[in-house]
This record gives C-alpha cells, structure tokens and sequence, in this order.
C-alpha cells in the first residue's frame, strides 16, 4: 500500500465486480443503440477503458475537459471547460462517464450544455458517488460504489495529479494535504 494512504477504501477485485455490474446494466440499456460514450478526463480515464471492455453493444467515444479544482481537495464551483466534444450531441444518446460525483456542480453544467445541443438523451455512470456532498440538483443513473465523505484517491482520481495509478480507491492521509489549511 502506498505510504500516503491511510487505509484502502475500495480493492482492485471490488473495482473489478462494480464495473462488470454495470457493463452488464448498460449493455441492456443501450441494447440496439449506439450510444456516444463521454469520458471526464482525466480522472475517468481508466474507469473508462475497464467499463467500455464491460459493455457487450455498440458506442462510439468522444472526450471532455472539465476544471472546478484546480490544485485544491474542494470543488470551486467555477466549471471551466478546457476540452470541449469533438462529436455533435444532437438527437444522440449520450452517456458521460464520471470518476465520481461529489457536489454535482460539474455534472449540472454538463447536463445543460447538451440540452442546448439537443442530445436525445442524456444519463450518467459514476464509479463513485458522494451523495452526502451534493449542492447541485443533478440525476446519477448508474452507481458503482456508494462512499462516505473522504478524500479518495487512485483508480485514475488524484490529488495535485498523484495517485491516478494506484489499482484501488484509497484515502489519503490529512498530512498529505494538511499544509493546505494553514
């Protein structure tokens, strides 16, 4: 285990059953359909790859940038789009891929951005979800893994873009980012 986590939230093997559940759940879903599959980079990236190889139909993949952090553990509030779709939403299926939901602010942005590009429809796959953290009145479809209010990182989610590659969701130790606060 790597010295700054204070103890592993999530294991590679749980990883690995939340995503098959899904790729199930979403190969039914979109059965018949040729969805566009949107990752959040870059956090996302690898719950991408795992969850695409899950899903048993047809999709295409497009990509988005998106910054409400910047260097810090709490959200800003500010969305800021640094990347934006290279493929037109409209009358598309369109499925975005997050790494986790915390306040929904980002989300929220995202899902009035393709309503005004006339997305058909618009659902949401989050490997985490954060619920007691919400200040945005947003939809989460599909769940991997329900978690408290910790600062998690690995599995492509980081701090100060360290951590990405731990193959488990752990939490980091408050002296990692302590020096933050004072």
């Amino acid at each position: 285990m790597n010295p700054d986590i204070e103890d592993i939230l999530i294991s590679e093997e749980e990883i690995a059953s939340a995503v098959n559940r899904l790729g199930e759940q979403l190969t039914t879903e979109y059965a018949g359909k040729n969805p566009l599959v949107v990752c959040i980079l870059k956090g996302s990236v690898l719950f991408l790859s795992d969850l695409v190889r899950a899903m048993d139909c047809p999709l295409e993949l497009d990509f988005m940038d998106l910054s409400s952090y910047g260097g810090g553990m709490e959200s800003s509030g500010q969305v800021r789009i640094l990347k934006d779709l290279d493929t037109d939403v409209s009358g598309r299926d369109v499925l975005i891929v997050e790494d986790i939901v915390d306040t929904g602010n980002t989300l929220s942005k995202i899902f009035n951005l393709f309503e005004q590009r006339n997305a058909a429809s618009v659902k949401v796959v989050t490997f985490l979800n954060k619920p007691e953290r919400r200040t945005a009145d947003v939809k989460v479809d599909y769940v991997g893994v329900e978690i408290p209010d910790k600062f998690v990182v690995g599995y492509g989610m980081d701090f100060d873009e360290q951590y990405r590659g731990l193959p488990y969701i752990g939490i980091l130790k408050p002296s990692v980012y302590s020096h933050l606060f004072n």
